[in-house]
């Protein structure tokens, strides 16, 4: 039995602060979904037992239409890893939303949920 759980509160502050420790101060607020226009899907783990953490987050770029969705690891003794779920990316217009554009994050969204939880608890079959 693995000793991972869903963690559905706010971002773990680590994230944060190993984002920044790693990549420079200031270069961690696309973290938060909450801190932009609209909120956005996030999910979270976490392992007790070890310490270690998992997330799913959006990311975007200069472009704000341009988003996609990164997986980070918190190992248990510091650092931050970026796990390679592969195409997660999307379009926005920048407008109301359209179908066709919610399809697509959730499609990016639900691909690395995938492959965190493969990360987690190995693939499934």
């Amino acid at each position: 039995m693995s000793a991972w759980r869903p963690y559905d509160s706010q971002l773990l502050p680590a994230f944060y602060e190993r984002f920044e420790q790693r990549w420079g101060k200031g270069t961690a607020p696309f973290l938060d979904p909450e801190v932009h226009e609209q909120p956005l899907p996030r999910a979270q783990w976490i392992n007790p037992d070890t310490g270690a953490a998992l997330a799913v987050v959006p990311i975007w770029t200069e472009d704000p239409r341009h988003r996609s969705f990164g997986v980070f690891y918190l190992p248990p003794n510091g650092d931050i890893w970026v796990l390679r779920p592969g195409l997660t990316a999307y379009t926005e217009n920048g407008q109301a939303s359209t179908q066709e554009q919610i399809s697509l994050r959730n499609d990016a969204f639900r691909k690395a949920v995938s492959h965190a939880k493969d990360f987690i608890y190995g693939p499934q079959p």
